[in-house]
């Protein structure tokens, strides 16, 4: 069977080196020059979307920020999973809003901001602290602004009209309001359904981000009664899409009550553990429901960290007599994901003690969540 995905990035490379051993082909289908790729390689195998499609048993996609034209073509194919509503949901924050809505899962009070009006209402209804992110595009930190209430409302207003009037996307930009959270820490679920309405649910992953980018994810054990509530939003929110593929959601947890800040329509960077932490990692439970093979269990076997390496950073080979190092083959820049680390142990514990062990071998500055990692595990 023949994979199309969209997007030539490391989740597309990761997913080939998922699908070799049940024999799925994969090729990438890189959105910025139009070739067809190998995911791995990136060798040149072709170009143009159409002929991608022609070519390809199943379509599905490693990132949600592509061009809806793309999308309508790759729909009208029949081929596509988890599908145009999907991808377009998770790359608009309104559309994102409305299907946690629709599917009545508890998220943060929110407006649509358009104008200076919607702005002014924001404030007056939902009050300060705000949170404020652009609808499209924005990730890792980009596109957000925070409203405290010392802060120069006009000059921020100035400074989110200018983004507004001069986004590439135009008039489909906005911005959206979000009541400020205090949160106690940031979790993320992993799962996968197929189009029978089966589901496989990986363990909750806690998360710590510096910069707003996710640093450690932890997948050591937690309560069953959050573990419960994130499971149940899962299933409210893949149910309401009729999703087929791996779906990630994003949570905050207060005081033992989960609240979704955003979804993924896509294998996820928290997800990365599962590669050496569970019975089936998330890659391959995306490949085999999109093409229809059974699912695998989302069992973890053993208390699990992922550790992302991000920017121009060294990793020094001794780190590999303690941990797998899965490096992406790309250029390294400030803030760019190079790479991740994933280390596991037999215990809660000595999963703590092993990112002890590791962050002696890197730098503190450029891995700043070890040391606090570590600590979560005590």
């Amino acid at each position: 069977m023949k994979v199309l995905v969209l997007g030539a990035g490391q989740l597309a490379r990761m997913m080939a080196l998922a699908g070799a051993p049940l024999n799925l082909t994969v090729s990438a289908y890189d959105v910025r020059s139009g070739n067809l790729v190998h995911p791995v390689t990136l060798e040149v195998l072709g170009s143009g979307l159409e002929n991608g499609i022609a070519d390809a048993d199943v379509i599905t996609a490693e990132f949600e920020h592509i061009a809806p034209d793309v999308l309508s073509v790759c729909q009208a194919s029949g081929k596509f999973y988890p599908g145009e509503e999907a991808i377009l949901t998770g790359g608009d924050r309104r559309k994102e809003k409305a299907l946690l809505d629709k599917a009545g899962v508890n998220n943060a009070r929110y407006q649509v901001i358009e104008s200076k009006a919607d702005y002014d209402a924001a404030v007056a209804t939902i009050g300060l602290p705000l949170i404020l992110k652009s609808a499209l595009d924005g990730y890792d930190g980009k596109g957000q602004w925070r409203l405290k209430p010392d802060s120069d409302l006009e000059a921020i207003w100035q400074d989110i009209n200018q983004f507004l009037q001069t986004s590439p996307q135009g008039s489909r930009q906005c911005v959206i309001a979000e009541e400020f959270v205090p949160f106690d820490r940031e979790v993320s679920l992993i799962g996968a359904r197929n189009a029978q309405g089966d589901l496989e649910i990986y363990p909750l992953t806690e998360n710590i981000h510096t910069n707003g980018i996710l640093s450690v994810s932890v997948a050591a054990g937690d309560d069953d009664q959050v573990q419960s509530q994130a499971e149940a939003m899962f299933k409210a929110v893949a149910d309401a899409l009729n999703y087929v593929g791996v779906l990630a959601i994003e949570f905050f947890d207060v005081g033992g009550k989960l609240m979704v800040n955003e979804i993924a329509p896509r294998v996820h960077n928290s997800g990365h553990w599962t590669q050496q932490g569970a019975e089936v990692c998330q890659f391959e439970n995306h490949l085999r429901a999109v093409c229809g093979l059974p699912l695998g269990s989302a069992k973890r076997v053993r208390p699990t960290a992922m550790i992302n390496i991000v920017g121009e950073v060294t990793v020094p080979i001794a780190v590999m007599a303690h941990a797998h190092v899965h490096w992406y083959d790309k250029e390294p820049r400030p803030g760019r994901k190079i790479g991740h680390i994933n280390l596991c142990a037999d215990s809660a514990g000595a999963l703590g003690d092993a990112l002890d062990t590791v962050s002696m071998l890197l730098a503190d500055d450029e891995f700043p969540a070890l040391k606090p990692a570590a600590d979560s595990l005590r």
